[in-house]
């Protein structure tokens, strides 16, 4: 990469507004800092109470999902097929005007990607009063799944954002897509 790309890619983070952005692997020692750091730079900025509590919930429920739900395997198949770590991540936090954006993005295998499709687009279909109900419905069903949550996660970005969930989903190869989320906070 020739050097002058450094300074490219800082004036697109500048242009974009991009407050904190992250590409890797996902930890936990990670989503601490992150929080830690998210929550200096909200103060620093001054922001209302109501606002800073919102952008850092909706932050919490996005990051734990990249945590919870980066399903490919990372090995030498997927390395090959021109993926340099399968289990790392992107987010990115940006401010335009008087709103906040949220932006993640993570590899999935093409069933799973399908599957959250039609969750997101069924969220993306309910008002704020069904997503409520929705909500209450699923923890009260009380299944949890294997990597130990309750699927409430997008459920809960939409009801704390208050914005409809813009997605896309990459596909990368015939088995693999690239799960890309935007929430927008108001």
């Amino acid at each position: 990469m020739p050097l002058s790309n450094i300074y490219n890619l800082f004036k697109t983070l500048e242009t974009e507004n991009i407050i904190l952005s992250f590409k890797g692997v996902v930890t936990s020692d990670l989503l601490s800092s992150v929080l830690q750091i998210m929550e200096s730079k909200l103060t620093y900025m001054d922001e209302a109470p109501r606002t800073k509590k919102k952008v850092f919930n909706v932050l919490v429920e996005c990051l734990q999902n990249l945590y919870h739900h980066i399903d490919i395997d990372d090995t030498e198949a997927t390395r090959n097929s021109g993926l340099i770590e399968a289990k790392s991540a992107l987010f990115m936090i940006a401010r335009r005007e008087e709103s906040f954006f949220i932006k993640t993005g993570n590899y999935l295998d093409k069933a799973d990607a399908e599957n959250l499709q039609k969750r997101l687009d069924s969220i993306n279909g309910m008002s704020k009063d069904e997503l409520k109900s929705y909500y209450q419905e699923v923890l009260s069903d009380g299944s949890i799944s294997a990597k130990g949550t309750a699927g409430l996660g997008m459920i809960d970005i939409a009801r704390k954002s208050g914005n409809k969930l813009e997605y896309e989903f990459v596909e990368v190869n015939e088995d693999i897509r690239f799960f890309c989320l935007n929430v927008k906070i108001d």
